[in-house]
């Protein structure tokens, strides 16, 4: 929880990954072996306090082990894949456990599923030091399954997922997973308590064709035991700058959002759990995509695309699937390696800034090894049969269940062949420049000193900043810092900007420059109501293509009078929304404006009005024009809460 300085929103993580595979088709405890010793490997890119003996976290992601189950829990377990077991973290008093564990029970049967057991799993307590030790849950694996022993697999895990945030919603009880596919054991570890405070991963019945781990090493932030990874699908080295953006657009989106898989996705909501890090938001978005329908390669791609907009020589239908994609959702952007596994295929993807490190091996005897660095496995490079890095935008995927490695041209010609979305683009997409011009409003010269007074320029601004950038089409050079107080501090009135100012935090290295890294970079953009981000529909294309964010008169024009073009009626239109205020009446009347203003947009939108114009013109003695920044972030906000931001 947020305190003092302190706030869980700004966790980042940059830590230790890697995944060992076997192609051969089988279980084995050797791939579960050679995960640990990859972790213990990798320790030096974990964390610790000052106590050696309280780690920021480490873990390990298997299949369902069902030889170990089936021999340790008390219950008679339906075939694999047709039960899911979950490892919750419960409270420690012992009311609240027993009021926990009766809860879940009751979710798991109001979702048409049947507690089989609960297990105790033993844990070596003493190993950790006294401030992992005072936040420690109690751990306890909980197996479910259909009652008619129908339901399997994934199917199963869509079930399962409805009932573990059904468990975090309504009991805030933390399952580290819950599936019919995967196990997970974590904590606030070091890499090296991992295997000996869960006794379970030495036990020679624990078998698996793939093992994911991480050491996480926290930046910015606290460690605890929910926040170690891996998390259900996903491991992830580096960190989503844009995070905030990401969980904000997705609270945006989730009155939209509907998945006949999934069922009702009311009491499941919010999609993005308050006070999480960007791994594990990044991790539920991931879910809610797969489970939703989509392959686990289609999400991650949707999630972190490569650089496509100014590669010349991509082939056009692998274009048009992030052209298409880009019309859905907005990158998460890392730097960021991220390793990622539904059970049967396992991979990793690096974003398209290519600024985190990833090494790989396969060897002669089909063990394929994936990690943050080289040496993590002892092997005999006799025996590999092939090597490489990660690189940006580029995946890497193995398949357990066919036994084989998927090349990144195999994986991105298979999705973009799954769609027309070369098509879709075509006919749904309008671009902002393709639009013809439209009169506009032409400000007289006499005009301008006038509105400069009005929205408060200064002679500073308009001479040292507006100028030279006007001559030079660079910012001015200038001295850093400055001399005058902050504007809550300040005794001169102060326009409302100025009491703002970009809230940063370096996490990234090195820091990245849009113009010299402008083949990674992206300033355009696609406007316009977003249907339901769970499903593949041409209307998703349906969108304006703005070149740039900010736009000049002519611009603006085109899109105010978007309605009178004959080939967009029926399918855009725009209403302006003037922005001012009786001066006379103060405070009060800019808040009664306000709410005015919020009845015509929520009617706009009724009416099925495509684009909100939010002007701040027209301005005279008697009627002055509401802060831009307040004008518009109060409607914005007025539309997260009526749930209808994103129509």
């Amino acid at each position: 929880m947020a305190q003092g300085l302190y706030d869980p929103a700004a966790e980042h993580d940059a830590c230790g990954v890697a995944f060992v595979a076997t192609l051969r088709g089988t279980p084995g405890r050797d791939i579960v072996d050679a995960g640990l010793t990859a972790l213990l490997n990798l320790d030096h890119r974990g964390a610790v306090g000052a106590e050696k003996d309280s780690g920021d976290g480490a873990g390990i992601l298997t299949q369902v082990p069902d030889a170990f189950l089936r021999d340790v829990v008390q219950a008679e377990l339906p075939k694999v894949g047709h039960y899911a077991i979950g490892m919750a973290f419960l409270p420690t008093d012992a009311d609240d456990l027993a009021a926990a564990v009766s809860g879940i029970e009751q979710i798991v049967v109001a979702e048409g599923l049947e507690v089989l057991a609960w297990r105790e799993v033993p844990v070596t307590a003493g190993l950790v030091g006294p401030t992992a030790r005072a936040t420690m849950p109690v751990f306890r694996q909980l197996v479910v399954a259909d009652p008619r022993r129908e339901l399997g697999g994934i199917d199963l895990d869509r079930r399962t997922f409805r009932v573990r945030k059904r468990a975090e919603n309504e009991l805030g009880i933390y399952f580290a997973s819950l599936s019919a596919r995967t196990l997970t054991y974590k904590g606030m570890l070091t890499t090296a308590q991992l295997e000996p405070f869960f006794p379970d991963l030495s036990d020679p019945r624990y078998a698996s064709e793939l093992a994911l781990v991480h050491s996480r090493f926290s930046t910015n932030t606290f460690p605890s035991w929910p926040l170690a990874q891996p998390f259900r699908l996903l491991a992830h080295n580096g960190e989503i700058n844009t995070v905030r953006a990401n969980r904000n657009w997705m609270a945006a989106r989730q009155s939209t959002l509907a998945s006949e898989a999934l069922g009702d996705l009311e009491p499941l909501m919010p999609v993005c759990t308050p006070g999480g890090s960007d791994s594990g938001t990044f991790d539920e978005v991931l879910e809610l995509l797969h489970l939703a329908g989509r392959s686990m390669p289609h999400a991650v791609l949707m999630m972190v695309p490569e650089a496509w907009e100014n590669h010349t020589e991509m082939d056009p239908d692998r274009r048009a699937f992030y052209e298409y994609h880009a019309t859905l959702m907005e990158p998460w952007d890392g730097p960021a390696s991220l390793a990622f596994t539904d059970g049967t295929v396992i991979g990793a993807v690096l974003d398209r800034n290519g600024l985190r490190p990833g090494r790989y091996w396969i060897t002669d005897d089909g063990l394929v090894v994936l990690a943050s660095e080289t040496g993590v496995l002892d092997l005999d490079p006799a025996t590999v049969v092939r090597k490489g890095r990660l690189e940006p935008g580029r995946m890497f995927l193995v398949d357990t269940g066919a036994g084989r490695v998927i090349s990144d041209e195999e994986v991105k010609s298979q999705l973009a062949a799954q769609r027309p979305y070369a098509q879709w683009v075509a006919d749904n997409s309008v671009f902002l420049d393709q639009l013809p011009e439209r009169e506009h409003v032409q400000h007289s010269p006499a005009s301008v000193r006038r509105r400069q007074r009005a929205f408060g320029y200064t002679e500073e601004e308009l001479k040292v900043l507006l100028t030279p950038m006007g001559k030079n089409g660079a910012e001015p050079l200038g001295a850093m810092g400055t001399d005058t107080p902050i504007a809550v501090l300040s005794a001169r009135p102060r326009l409302l900007f100025d009491y703002f100012t970009q809230m940063f935090a370096q996490v990234t290295n090195p820091p990245l420059d849009a113009i010299r890294e402008e083949l990674v970079t992206s300033i355009g953009g696609a406007i316009g109501p977003e249907p339901n981000l769970l499903a593949d529909l041409p209307e998703h294309a349906r969108k304006l293509i703005l070149p740039f964010p900010v736009l000049d008169n002519d611009q603006l024009a085109k899109i105010v009078r978007i309605d009178r073009d004959p080939a967009l009626e029926g399918i855009f239109r725009s209403e302006t929304v003037r922005g001012l205020y009786k001066v006379d009446g103060g405070a009060q009347a800019l808040e009664a404006r306000l709410e005015e203003i919020f009845d015509q947009v929520d009617l706009a939108i009724e009416n099925g009005v495509s684009f909100i114009v939010l002007s701040d013109r027209d301005s005279d003695a008697d009627s002055a024009a509401i802060p831009s920044l307040l004008l518009s972030s109060a409607v914005h906000h007025h539309l997260l809460r009526r749930h209808t931001r994103t129509r």
